[in-house]
């Protein structure tokens, strides 16, 4: 049986299929009840609204939201930072499209690299290298 402590309370729990005890997992599905409650009869509140409302950190309601629990769709003012840049309110995925966009293009660019070296080694393989100076 491994033994392990709660990261929310401190209290010592038989570890299982969560990382935190029995008392704190039925401490948040309290928390995901207020705030199922709170967005039914008040779909347009915002992030700070349902947290001021429910007395649940804005943080839980983001891992609500990330998890699919609480629906965006149903409360489209629920909007909260991408996990990159940190500055840009989104509504969906984990980081808004101008971080997606940067990270597209490093990561085209990366391969672009990799590609480039892997055909200079090519060209410097074998005994000999000569250099032809009359086709430049």
């Amino acid at each position: 049986m491994n033994l392990g402590n709660c990261p929310r309370c401190g209290k010592l729990f038989a570890m299982n299929f969560r990382d935190i005890c029995p008392d704190c997992t039925k401490g948040i599905e309290l928390e995901y009840q207020k705030c199922a409650e709170y967005l039914r009869e008040n779909r347009g509140s915002t992030m700070e609204d349902l947290s001021e409302a429910t007395e649940v950190t804005t943080r839980q309601i983001i891992k609500f939201i990330r998890e699919g629990r609480i629906s965006v769709i149903d409360a489209p003012n629920l909007n909260y930072p991408c996990e990159v840049c940190g500055t840009t309110f989104i509504s969906e995925s984990n980081m808004c499209i101008s971080c997606r966009t940067r990270l597209t293009k490093e990561f085209s660019q990366s391969i672009k690299d990799g590609q480039a070296r892997k055909e200079a080694d090519m060209h410097g393989k074998g005994a000999y290298s000569a250099v032809n100076k009359y086709n430049n």
